[in-house]
């Protein structure tokens, strides 16, 4: 009998697994990254900061999901607290860059450098997880399934929390 057909059905059609769905987030932000970019070239100031408002709830669900149930999981299973704690602090200053982008004017001199620097953060950030984290974990043999459950039912609390 195959695990795959008695699993019920989420909103993503892809893997489950915790680290796919993180890796999923993290594919989706670096696009709306990217789109930001190109709407402040375009100097679409109502546009730019309409993505980087989504970027910056897409950040703060993904940031939570990881501290409340992927960070505690990795920590029981991982035995790198360094890099456990880099990432946490990572997030913090990401939440701080995240709040002066939602406090500014879309047509503050500061705004496009201050999402810009959001970027490169975020990447630096994902690279280290993607190369160092997320293979630790597999490694770790932890129950990537089950997190991805309990992290996909998080994902869609906070979603609906941010909508209400």
């Amino acid at each position: 009998m195959s695990k795959t057909a008695s699993k019920p059905a989420t909103k993503s059609s892809a893997s489950s697994d915790a680290i796919s769905l993180l890796m999923d987030d993290h594919k989706k932000v670096k696009k709306l990254f990217k789109e930001f970019e190109k709407l402040a070239k375009a100097e679409d100031v109502d546009g730019k900061v309409e993505i980087a408002n989504q970027i910056c709830e897409e950040l703060t669900v993904h940031a939570t999901i990881e501290e409340e149930i992927f960070y505690p999981a990795a920590r029981n299973a991982i035995n790198d607290e360094d890099m456990l704690n880099e990432a946490e602090v990572e997030h913090a200053t990401a939440k701080d860059l995240i709040a002066q982008i939602l406090e500014m004017a879309g047509d503050d001199p500061m705004y496009d450098a201050t999402v810009k620097v959001l970027s490169e953060y975020i990447n630096h950030h994902v690279e280290e997880e993607e190369t160092e984290m997320f293979p630790k974990a597999k490694k770790a043999k932890m129950d990537l399934e089950g997190l991805g459950v309990q992290l996909m039912e998080r994902k869609e609390e906070l979603s609906a929390e941010a909508v209400a």
